[in-house]
């Protein structure tokens, strides 16, 4: 019997295997898993060496303090893998953790097929590691078409599969009055997946909906969260006394809040694109400590932080960035575009044309769970 090991390092990563997985297990059902994974693995049976939150480290100077922890992590990973022995190491995203086990996994037994998925962003910084990756990956599967010139320039074997958080599957009705309890208009927020995003995050939001709540009555905030930061976004909303700020964290329902949405204040990640393809206009945020952004900046050569904007070249988005990022701006862009249909519109019609140069005719966790049964 089949048997293939699945490496995540963070939540989106987790979320982004399951949707693959989920389809795999459609196609080849006899396949055995074993896995470092989250609550999207975990609700397909597919059990985890150890909690995913043990590794979720956040920026270069968390990465150094626990440098010691990681590199444990690391071994004691490979040696799972290795005693498991799969036919496939399914590695994803979170290149900095990931791409290190699967390196010392093929050194040690070069039969395991290694095969990864959402290519580290060599089109931002670290060119250079196409060359490295190449000796150890037998097969890149790429979340963006403008990718596979970087590896194929390096003979690298990958394939464009697209973006399985542009996938259009959720036809759930739900009466949200029911979930909600109050008939408002809806602003979904997505304060982050890592507790460190949440807790730098979470202040200024909740000083975002005050300034709101002086000007208008009619909103209700909606925080996505998974089932791990639920309790902490609600300590901060409780202690913040607004009264029109919500919580979900069921999938189905946050996908319907999603697309019931007015507006939408997404921290900078992949879930922007699920904002993006839901077609409700949104605003981006990030920040971080100050030794991590200096190190970013000294780094990375480009002028966005989403791929939206990133592949566009201009500012489709607003981006609101470290010192920007403050309740006074977040609540200045949003209600410009709140009273501005126009801007709102022009957002969504643009985006939607990136978002066509990232589809696949086919569904794209179907195109990747294809390429691993062929590997099998």
């Amino acid at each position: 019997m089949k048997k293939i090991f699945i490496l995540t390092g963070e939540p989106s990563g987790d979320k982004l295997a399951y949707k693959v997985i989920a389809e795999l297990k459609k196609i080849n059902p006899e396949i055995i898993y074993l896995s470092v994974g989250g609550e999207n693995l975990n609700s397909l049976g597919i059990k985890s060496i150890y909690d995913i939150k043990e590794i979720t480290y956040l920026g270069f100077t968390k990465i150094l303090l626990n440098l010691f922890k990681i590199n444990n992590k690391i071994n004691l990973t490979v040696k799972a893998i290795l005693d498991f022995n799969p036919d496939i190491l399914f590695t994803v995203d979170s290149p900095d953790f990931t791409l290190r086990v699967a390196e010392k996994v093929k050194n040690k037994n070069s039969k395991i097929k290694t095969i990864h998925y959402v290519a580290p962003q060599v089109w931002v910084w670290r060119k250079g590691r196409v060359k490295k990756i190449k000796k150890f990956i037998d097969h890149i599967l790429l979340l963006f078409s403008f990718e596979k010139k970087y590896f194929e320039e390096e003979l690298v074997s990958c394939e464009f599969v697209g973006h399985p958080l542009l996938e259009n599957k959720d036809n759930d009705r739900i009466d949200i009055n029911q979930v909600i309890g109050k008939n408002k208009a809806l602003v979904s927020i997505f304060a982050g997946s890592r507790t460190s995003e949440v807790n730098v995050l979470m202040p200024i939001l909740l000083n975002f909906i005050k300034l709101m709540n002086n000007k208008y009555n009619d909103f209700t905030y909606v925080f996505h969260s998974n089932n791990e930061h639920s309790e902490l976004i609600n300590i901060y909303i409780k202690n913040s006394a607004q009264s029109n700020c919500e919580v979900v964290s069921d999938k189905t329902i946050k996908s319907y809040v999603l697309k019931k949405s007015i507006f939408a204040i997404v921290k900078s990640g992949t879930v922007s694109l699920e904002v993006c393809n839901a077609k409700i206009p949104s605003i981006i945020l990030y920040k971080m400590n100050f030794v991590n952004f200096l190190i970013i900046k000294m780094l990375v050569k480009i002028k966005f932080a989403n791929i939206i904007n990133i592949v566009a070249n201009e500012e489709i988005i607003p981006e609101l960035l470290q010192s920007e990022c403050n309740a006074k701006n977040i609540y200045k862009v949003v209600s410009d575009h709140l009273e501005s249909p126009q801007k709102t519109q022009e957002q969504i019609k643009k985006t939607q044309i990136i978002l066509d140069r990232f589809r696949t005719n086919t569904p794209s966790s179907e195109l990747a769970s294809k390429a691993l049964n062929r590997f099998l």
